[in-house]
């Protein structure tokens, strides 16, 4: 071999497909590849088609929180087994460790814009943000607390629907939220529903739709069924962009649509206008 001549390169044994999880992240809807660094910093908005991705709980209060005035509420409630589901409570506990979260929920007060608020986030990284009897109580409780302390509630969905561990207990929880947020409403204390990728099952049918201002992310699905199933059972073909919030916009479920890097200052305008001086 010739002095100036360079050997190959070696390949490496590992496909471009293979990339760690920590470094990089694929934009489901461009296809872009994301260093997590950059996309962190963009509040996880993907910047060349502004897919928004999963974002957790508290990242998302600190994207709306003013600085320093989030304070957590009923942060030690766990969820037992109250049906002896099998593996359930060795799940959540594994979860639980994982994730951070006691539960598929966060709650607490804050202020948004200088006007104080209570919110709930869900998260869906714990049990695909399903509602259990913790999260339900949760949501309640932040409610009450918020009808008590004259607050508005804001709510962020991202939720796969009731929780089927834990069966009725699961399902009371939905008439539970509702009957806390007719008590704050009778108190003529605002209630902003915030829908985020995804929204679906018994969360959309019962306190995620009945928001007195409802507001979405961009491309977000909300629904009660899957599209398959949906199409399955009415035996027809869904209209384009069925589920979407642009749909739901369209058809009037949706107030408005919000991009992340617009969501606190939209939340504090709206503050302004339904909360007392």
């Amino acid at each position: 071999m010739g002095i100036f001549n360079k050997p190959r390169l070696k390949r490496s044994s590992q496909s471009r497909d293979n990339v760690p999880d920590d470094l990089w992240a694929k934009c489901p809807d461009c296809g872009e590849m994301l260093h997590n660094l950059d996309l962190s910093q963009n509040n996880l908005v993907c910047p060349h088609c502004t897919h928004h991705f999963l974002m957790g709980a508290y990242d998302r209060f600190a994207l709306i929180a003013d600085e320093g005035t989030f304070e957590e509420t009923e942060k030690d409630l766990i969820s037992k087994n109250p049906l002896g589901f099998s593996n359930y409570q060795e799940k959540t506990e594994f979860l639980r460790g994982k994730t951070g979260l006691s539960d598929a929920v966060v709650t607490g007060r804050l202020e948004i814009g200088g006007h104080a608020a209570m919110a709930a986030v869900m998260d869906f990284k714990f049990f695909a943000g399903s509602m259990g009897s913790v999260v339900g109580e949760k949501i309640t409780r932040a409610i009450e607390m918020a009808t008590a302390e004259k607050r508005a509630i804001i709510i962020f969905s991202s939720s796969s629907g009731a929780r089927m561990q834990e069966g009725m207990f699961s399902l009371m929880q939905m008439a539970k939220t509702c009957g806390a947020l007719a008590l704050h409403s009778e108190a003529k204390l605002p209630f902003i529903s915030v829908f985020t990728h995804p929204t679906t099952g018994g969360v959309t049918a019962s306190f995620a739709t009945i928001g007195d201002i409802n507001i979405a992310e961009p491309k977000c699905m909300i629904g009660f069924a899957g599209p398959r199933v949906v199409k399955e059972t009415t035996h027809q073909d869904l209209p384009p962009g069925f589920q979407t919030a642009e749909f739901m916009l369209e058809h009037g479920l949706v107030d408005s649509i919000v991009h992340r890097r617009d969501m606190q200052r939209t939340l504090a305008s709206l503050l302004g206008y339904v909360m007392p001086a």
